[in-house]
């Protein structure tokens, strides 16, 4: 299954969506999209739960993926997420992602609806239909309430209808699983920053990241020193980044982030109902912990390092 994300393992990102009052800040979300290049980001995901897509109308999420296209002039590949309460939702949603220039699609099963997993697997297979799109699926059970089993993953996979899952699971012994399942083809993602260092270790290819957004250096600096082989470096960089999970994950994402971005000066801190703006403890939180990533040089940047034989 050919597609444009052949070889692209790292670190990967999940944009947020910026707003200006009422309106989607195109400046600031263009801005994003040139830091997270310019600093080693692989791969950018739009409209996904971090996105707020459950927030955007459908002609503003089509705006978003277009500006993050547009921004990224195909530097690195752009994901869309097309996730919604019902399968013509999300289809629709795949067709307009698919207009706008996205080069893939990420997919979760409806929230809500708690599907089988004969639901899932033909919900997926409708969207993958919809478009020439190649789709990633996305197991996020917490936000939707119903989990993909392994058994399913290897159906879509061996039916050519995903490339790649985006795993939010945090279980952490599905990687060799599900690589015995699908073979080494199929793309395994962490969706979960904190234990996004244990994944690769377990056979994980890289992480679609929260986290980058605030540190997309040291975050790309993570996943390049566990492909070089530089484990000291790789231990030093998850150490460091673990307080700033933390803190980002203090309240529902993207209510944390968005706090964090408006404390560096990339976007207001505006959330959509009803999501609320960060409290003073997650406030004073971030501001305990966000100079001293501001202030991290992963040192791969500086030093050569030595690669472990293959």
């Amino acid at each position: 299954m050919l597609h444009a994300f052949d070889g692209i393992g790292g670190s990967w990102v999940a944009l947020p969506t910026p707003f200006q009052e009422t309106a989607i800040d195109e400046a600031a979300l263009a801005a994003m999209v040139e830091r997270q290049i310019t600093r080693g980001t692989a791969a950018l995901l739009a409209c996904g739960s971090t996105g707020e897509a459950s927030a955007l109308t459908a002609p503003e999420a089509a705006l978003v993926v277009r500006i993050v296209v547009q921004s990224a002039a195909g530097r690195v590949p752009v994901i869309a997420g097309c996730t919604a309460s019902d399968t013509a939702r999300s289809v629709a949603l795949a067709e307009d992602a698919a207009r706008a220039g996205s080069e893939a699609l990420l997919c979760a099963p409806p929230p809500y609806a708690k599907p089988s997993q004969d639901g899932i697997a033909a919900h997926i297979r409708a969207v993958a239909h919809a478009t020439n799109l190649p789709v990633m699926i996305y197991d996020v059970p917490g936000r939707v309430g119903v989990a993909i089993a392994d058994a399913t993953v290897a159906r879509l996979y061996a039916d050519e209808l995903i490339f790649g899952i985006k795993d939010a699971t945090a279980d952490l012994s599905r990687p060799p699983r599900l690589r015995a399942l699908c073979g080494a083809g199929l793309l395994q993602y962490s969706g979960d920053d904190a234990t996004a260092a244990a994944y690769r270790a377990m056979g994980g290819d890289g992480c679609i990241s929260v986290t980058a957004n605030v540190a997309p250096k040291l975050c790309a600096a993570l996943h390049r020193a566990w492909d070089m082989g530089d484990l000291a470096e790789f231990a030093r960089l998850r150490d460091q980044l673990d307080p700033l999970h933390a803190a980002l994950f203090a309240e529902s994402n993207p209510v944390p982030l968005k706090a964090a971005l408006a404390e560096l000066g990339l976007c207001a801190n505006t959330v959509r109902l009803p999501l609320l703006r960060a409290g003073s403890a997650t406030l004073d939180r971030l501001r305990s912990v966000l100079p001293a990533v501001v202030a991290a040089r992963p040192r791969l940047e500086q030093t050569p390092r030595f690669a472990l034989a293959s």
